[in-house]
């Protein structure tokens, strides 16, 4: 379908939100008619007040003709003499396409590539066009992939897709605007009728009367059937301009074909769902990992250390690539599955550009590390910016460090009874609360694996959280040395009658109920030995981009822990192997890393 046509037929379902607007108006104008006829006296005149309620989110809806402004995404603004070559190529594929090129590029810190246009007059006139470009995007995609995205967008400045944008987008405000209406004013009115009825309950109940249950059941159902109304309209809208959004795609994927090559569009639909993918695991798993520590990487590293997630984790990356993601479809789908796009395009003939040279999509910037830090700048919150910079290796011992000091001190708490206040006593009990897991021995290992996320959250909290560090160290070495002391004293079954259990374990007794606890009791007595390893310096977490993070012990220990921590929870617990362990010496030996048994970061 041609410009024309989907303009019209945008025009049309533009029209028949005023048209629902005016068939509703005159259905109320009718009712006042009918009750002044037919039914003069105080019910007329509610009728009327009625109808004029009803109308006014009705008007409001249709003449509030402001749509919401073009919302500035974070991002730095470039221009031709600071990115020649970028604005060169945009051009280029500009060109080839036949449409205008962008008035404007954005750099942005985001999976994507977007266009957008100012347009005027309800998408009849063009306007200032803007294209953004996401620097993760670039990071991951060569040059020949991201030639083919760059032309997939260029695709939608020729098929005006853009400028008719601006006619189903006000359609889809007045609907959600009008509906929103309706519904804010049930609310308030079910509000009120709730209060009332509380207020005679409370009346009743203070003479010794039994009060009415509230019941607002028929309250505001006038405004809800309306909103309904709406609602339904909305619906048939959004599916209609919806599906017409899907086939913009498929036709800008054409276009990319066309221009950047059937090979290379199908490589970058392909490769995007990966990109998305391992930056969301770097976000969360590495470029946040110090934020509890109130620690980032270096200026710049917060977006460009994705590089070296890349270079690193090849076998991985590949794996995601050899199957496409399934995604539920729905109509009100605005892109269609990357899995049926891939199809049309590779069953497109061969164009015999298999063979484009492969270069990094970052080499079109004319300073990368420079672009990274600018864009950062507008990524992160002041309260971020603010934050202690270290280099990456001191980044994820620092960091590391404070996640297994507290994990540690949880377990503390929960094995010797003091979370919460408890007897401190190794007789006492405790339930509740969670247990750390633990590397080696248990459910998860530490450091950038999908559990190490101090920053899950939100985006807003991976950036905004106080600085902190290690906390209690002589109270982290006093806890271990209690335990230890405890274990010895013969009450080792008794601090695991403490910890949160399953119900099968629960029901357990005996040696059966021993075998359930002395997973969890080696796993939390570890995390308490790698505090203790790490406060006394004999420590450190290594940096791995390619695998999770790795604890490094003293020479050998790594080889005689294990057997240790099983000496500690044995039926007749021995806990000399570990003491001597960690007795202190003054001049450890050290080797290369090796990998120990080490505490995950959560719980």
């Amino acid at each position: 379908m041609g410009p024309t046509p989907r303009a019209a037929r945008a025009l049309v379902l533009l029209a028949g939100f005023y048209l629902l607007g005016l068939f509703l108006l005159a259905a109320l104008a009718a009712a006042d008619w009918a009750a002044a006829v037919h039914t003069p006296g105080p019910f007329a005149l509610k009728v009327f007040i009625v109808s004029a309620v009803l109308a006014l989110p009705i008007v409001r809806g249709m003449f509030m003709l402001r749509t919401p402004p073009y919302e500035d995404v974070s991002g730095v603004r470039v221009d031709e003499s600071r990115e020649p070559r970028l604005w060169q190529t945009v051009r280029d594929i500009a060109q080839q396409v036949g449409t205008r090129a962008p008035d404007e590029i954005l750099l942005t810190g985001d999976v994507n590539a977007a266009v957008s246009e100012d347009s005027r007059l309800l998408g009849l006139a063009g306007g200032t066009r803007r294209l953004r470009i996401g620097l993760p995007l670039m990071t991951g995609l060569s040059e020949s992939g991201l030639r083919a995205v760059l032309a997939h967008e260029m695709g939608h400045y020729g098929n005006a897709d853009t400028r008719l944008a601006a006619i189903s987008e006000r359609g889809r405000v007045h609907v959600l605007r009008t509906v929103a209406h309706f519904e804010e004013r049930a609310g308030a009115k079910v509000s009120k009728e709730r209060a009332r009825q509380e207020k005679k309950a409370a009346a009743a109940v203070a003479k010794g009367r039994k009060a009415k249950e509230v019941d607002t059941t028929g309250t505001g159902v006038t405004y809800r059937a309306m909103a309904r109304l709406y609602t339904a309209y909305g619906k048939f809208y959004l599916r209609a301009t919806l599906s017409g959004s899907r086939r913009a795609e498929f036709a800008a994927d054409v276009a990319a074909a066309r221009i950047a090559g059937r090979d290379a569009t199908s490589s970058a639909l392909r490769e995007i769902p990966v990109i998305d993918a391992a930056h969301d695991f770097y976000l969360n798993c590495y470029a946040t990992l110090g934020v509890d520590a109130g620690l980032l990487p270096p200026p710049g590293e917060f977006l460009g250390g994705f590089r070296h997630l890349l270079a690193a984790r090849h076998a991985e990356l590949d794996a995601l690539r050899g199957e496409l993601p399934t995604e539920p479809v729905s109509p009100y789908d605005s892109h269609p599955p990357i899995a049926e796009r891939v199809a049309r395009i590779e069953a497109l003939p061969d164009d015999g550009r298999a063979s484009d040279p492969v270069r990094p999509s970052l080499s079109l910037l004319a300073d990368a590390d420079r672009s990274f830090a600018a864009v950062e700048e507008t990524v992160l919150t002041p309260a971020a910016l603010g934050l202690r910079r270290l280099d990456w290796p001191e980044l994820v011992h620092a960091a590391m460090s404070v996640q297994t000091e507290r994990s540690a001190q949880r377990f503390g708490a929960l094995a010797l009874g003091t979370a919460g206040g408890e007897d401190t006593s190794p007789h006492g009990t405790h339930g509740g609360g969670g247990t750390p897991g633990h590397g080696a021995d248990a459910d998860g290992t530490p450091g950038h694996g999908a559990d190490a996320r101090p920053g899950a959250d939100a985006d807003a909290d991976r950036t905004s959280r106080p600085e902190a560090g290690p906390e209690g160290d002589g109270a982290g070495a006093a806890t271990l040395g209690a335990l230890l002391d405890a274990i010895d004293a013969g009450a080792l079954w008794r601090i695991a009658e403490r910890l949160p259990r399953s119900a099968e374990a629960a029901a357990a007794h005996g040696r059966a109920a021993r075998e359930f606890a002395r997973p969890q009791l080696r796993a939390g007595l570890s995390q308490l030995v790698s505090a203790e390893y790490l406060r006394q310096g004999r420590a450190r977490w290594q940096l791995s981009w390619a695998e999770s993070a790795a604890l490094e012990l003293p020479y050998g220990h790594a080889d005689e822990l294990p057997a240790a921590l099983e000496a500690a929870v044995a039926d007749r617990p021995d806990t000399g192997p570990l003491r001597a362990l960690l007795e202190p010496v003054a001049a450890p030996e050290t080797s290369t890393p090796a990998q120990a048994p080490a505490p995950s970061p959560t719980a």
